[in-house]
């Protein structure tokens, strides 16, 4: 599965460890590739063209970023392990 799971992310980023704990606690496996933002890389600025930051998640060759969205698709397409958010959007 670290195939198809590729995180690029920096470390220190908060944001970027919210998605590290999320992956954790759905048991998944993925490909951590550490990123120099004074020097970035060709696949972030191709994965993410707008914002160019990280973390950005690849999935099956797209990428998802934005680390609070990235949680819920974390959550919705690995729903049959230990789902983190509630199922009623209101609750």
């Amino acid at each position: 599965m670290a195939d198809d799971l590729i995180l690029l992310n920096l470390w220190s980023s908060p944001f970027g460890m919210r998605v590290r704990i999320t992956l954790a606690e759905k048991g998944l496996d993925y490909k951590l590739i550490e990123e120099d933002l004074s020097n970035k890389s060709p696949l972030l600025l191709k994965m993410n063209p707008v914002h160019k930051q990280i973390p950005v998640l690849i999935h099956k060759g797209r990428p998802i970023y934005e680390s609070l969205i990235t949680v819920q698709y974390i959550d919705e397409v690995w729903r049959h392990k230990s789902p983190l958010l509630p199922s009623d959007p209101y609750a």
